[in-house]
């Protein structure tokens, strides 16, 4: 087995910091910046929802094209560079709009399209890049653990930068500082990543771009029933991050404390994943998955119980549920990476998996927000009204994401009974 220093698996996971940084401000400033120039909130809302699901649409065809760039011309590493140009001026774009109101909807439009295919590009060649370096059970968690903590890193970064360029400049000046102040650390880690980073592990022969091949993961009994645990505890996470603003503010009453609150789960998810690194090394991944699942339910519940005024029990909520977190990020793309196996006797279709992967993960997102707002307001949820310690908005914000994780658990669970993932030093 090769290990990878530690320089190594920094140079492979540099990108993932640029790429982290650049969805949040898309999701977290578009709606409010567009609709200050003008664009009706509505409008906005539409060409977001539809163009997010061309993008998932998109990510099994750029999986398999991805696939298809033999060794020889650069691979996914290829991919890497084509795209980052386009994510680049997508973004810059997006927060230079024209002063005309009547382009602005076709700008947005446009602007999304080159942002969400160039950061989809990227985000999947990196994905299936990491996935070939190599071919241990446990240096694969090595691996996405390292670009986890990267992408944590961007996600603080693109937390903080933006929200202080708008208050120290306004929206349109600091958006497009942001944006400009982008494109270079985009440029200079994709480059780390694609010159200085590892090759993979062995050259894989390139393979055919057709529906078959997109559609081959499918045909993997171990990656459907590992797909489906990945989707339904995605949802678990997703459902808190969807409704963390209406917590904050009306069942906490402290939404001055949000940005604290996110800092503390994604820091405290960085601190653990070593812990889960370990652990999946001991106990097998599977097993130290459950754990966090385990451990993440324990915690998060105890937010149900929460009212005005318990800002320093829900940062303890935060930290204990943001170390199972760090479980997410290290070993679901590592199991990924060994299920992938089952399909390595003509050329490592990686990039065919992680299209379906990313898919699986938007449609997570699409689906907390289709349970947990529909029902929050057959509950008779008011946004702006407080909440106490019990109520429907507790209730959906806690309970819910622990009922949900429980079932990715049993299902996890029936995999670890069955050994359908157990390999290595815990088979």
């Amino acid at each position: 087995m090769v290990t990878l220093s530690k320089g190594a698996l920094a140079a492979y996971a540099a990108v993932a910091l640029p790429l982290a940084a650049a969805a949040l401000p898309v999701h977290v400033h578009i709606p409010k910046f567009y609709a200050g120039l003008g664009l009706e909130l509505a409008t906005v809302g539409l060409l977001l929802l539809v163009l997010r699901l061309l993008d998932a649409v998109s990510d099994p065809l750029l999986g398999a094209l991805a696939d298809r760039i033999p060794e020889s011309r650069g691979g996914r590493r290829l991919m890497i560079v084509a795209a980052v140009p386009l994510l680049a001026a997508g973004l810059w774009l997006l927060f230079t709009p024209p002063a005309s109101s009547s382009t602005l909807a076709l700008w947005l439009a446009a602007s999304l399209m080159l942002s969400y295919l160039g950061l989809s590009a990227a985000s999947i060649a990196h994905f299936a890049l990491g996935s070939a370096l190599s071919r241990d059970y446990v240096e694969r968690t090595r691996i996405t653990a390292a670009r986890g903590i990267a992408a944590l890193v961007g996600v603080l970064l693109a937390a903080a930068m933006p929200e202080l360029l708008v208050q120290r400049y306004g929206a349109a000046e600091g958006l497009a500082f942001f944006a400009l102040a982008f494109a270079p650390l985009l440029f200079v880690a994709a480059a780390v990543t694609v010159y200085s980073g590892p090759r993979p592990a062995a050259e894989a022969r390139p393979r055919a771009f057709n529906l078959a091949a997109i559609v081959q993961p499918l045909r993997n009994a171990r990656f459907r029933r590992l797909a489906l645990v990945f989707l339904v505890n995605g949802v678990a996470a997703a459902v808190p991050a969807t409704l963390l603003l209406f917590f904050a503010a009306d069942v906490l009453q402290r939404p001055d404390l949000t940005p604290l609150f996110l800092l503390l789960y994604f820091v405290a998810g960085a601190a653990g994943m070593p812990l889960w690194v370990k652990l999946a090394a001991r106990l097998g991944k599977s097993r130290a998955w459950l754990l966090a699942m385990s451990l993440s339910v324990a915690a998060f519940v105890w937010a149900w119980f929460l009212g005005a005024g318990d800002a320093v029990a829900f940062a303890v909520v935060c930290v204990m549920s943001g170390l199972a977190f760090g479980a997410d990020l290290a070993l679901p793309a590592s199991l990924l990476a060994d299920v992938i196996d089952d399909d390595d006797g003509d050329g490592r279709p990686d990039g065919a998996y992680f299209g379906l992967w990313h898919l699986l993960e938007k449609l997570a997102l699409a689906l907390a927000a289709g349970i947990a707002l529909p029902a929050l307001q057959w509950l008779g949820y008011q946004p702006g009204t407080a909440a106490g310690a019990g109520s429907a908005l507790s209730a959906v914000y806690a309970l819910l994401p622990c009922l949900i994780k429980i079932g990715a658990a049993v299902l996890l669970w029936r995999t670890v009974r069955e050994k359908q993932y157990i390999q290595g030093a815990s088979a």
